[in-house]
């Protein structure tokens, strides 16, 4: 595990930059630029996954978005999820339906209604590209104890609330 005292570039960059912005948060600046560079980190490994599994990221969100639903659902939900207009999924369920990583069923609930539904190719597309990033996530973090990890979430949470603030608070 990594001590306090190991070195990164973003110490370099803090300490060049501190003499330039004397006002400038050292700790601020660092968790900053660390998050920036763990999150573009964690998408090349993703864009190199998805690619390597011929996988468009539209496509590989489509998956998500089903399997989290339990792999199936409206297409109306399935763009609720991608924060997506409904007319605009169509493509995408076209394009997966062409792959035969989805199907178009009837509905369970609605006779006049039409659900989307992972086959098992694409179940196995969407796994396969979860494992490599899940993978990688779990490699990064394991330089932290089980217990470091969790209090890394906890932090990131007040952090995430209060960049994006409930609804009715300010």
């Amino acid at each position: 595990m990594g001590r306090v005292t190991d070195r990164d570039p973003v110490d370099q960059h803090v300490a060049r930059w501190l003499p330039v912005l004397p006002d400038l948060d050292p700790d601020v600046e660092g968790a900053v630029v660390r998050m920036s560079l763990l999150t573009r980190h964690l998408r090349a490994v993703k864009d190199r996954a998805l690619a390597e599994l011929d996988l468009q990221e539209k496509e590989y969100g489509t998956l998500h978005a089903l399997a989290g639903r339990g792999g199936r659902a409206a297409p109306s939900e399935i763009a609720g999820d991608l924060r997506m207009a409904p007319a605009s999924i169509t493509a995408r369920v076209d394009a997966l339906v062409r792959r035969g990583f989805v199907r178009r069923i009837p509905s369970e609930v609605d006779r006049r209604r039409i659900d989307v539904e992972l086959t098992d190719a694409g179940r196995t597309a969407w796994q396969r590209a979860m494992r490599v990033v899940g993978d990688e996530e779990h490699r990064v973090l394991g330089a932290l104890t089980p217990d470091e990890r969790r209090v890394l979430s906890d932090l990131l949470r007040r952090v995430t609330v209060a960049a994006h603030p409930p609804a009715g608070r300010i």
